[in-house]
């Protein structure tokens, strides 16, 4: 069973950052030159998708335990990425890949999985600890 949701001291602030974190993500999504880290690691793009995906859910579920809200915040990712997705299809240096779409999805399932088995769920609840 999930805990309720915690009383976070500086919830604002934590859904504040969460929602840049989402428009960051929307931001390297549509525009047509995303930044090249110049890596030649093989993937190395699914797993950029994989990783903003994971930390977008991972931020969320954070905050939000109810497993309704958790629900509700995934189904609102996966369709972002794929919203994201399609939206590359109508610029011409992008392109919108299926892969993509599968690489975001995992990011938010792998969150949701490691925040309800794991700890990881209570870690701002430890940061405000320390404020």
């Amino acid at each position: 069973m999930m805990p309720e949701n915690p009383i976070h001291r500086y919830k604002k602030l934590w859904l504040a950052m969460g929602y840049a974190l989402v428009a960051i993500v929307i931001y390297l999504s549509v525009t047509s030159h995303p930044p090249d880290s110049g890596l030649e690691i093989p993937f190395y793009d699914k797993i950029g998708h994989t990783l903003a995906y994971f930390i977008l859910m991972g931020w969320f579920a954070q905050l939000y335990h109810l497993k309704r809200q958790r629900t509700m915040y995934a189904l609102g990712f996966v369709a972002m990425g794929v919203a994201m997705e399609y939206v590359q299809s109508f610029d011409p240096a992008r392109m919108a890949e299926f892969a993509d779409m599968v690489a975001n999805t995992l990011g938010v399932v792998i969150a949701l999985l490691i925040t309800r088995m794991t700890a990881f769920r209570l870690v701002l609840k430890k940061v405000e600890s320390y404020i």
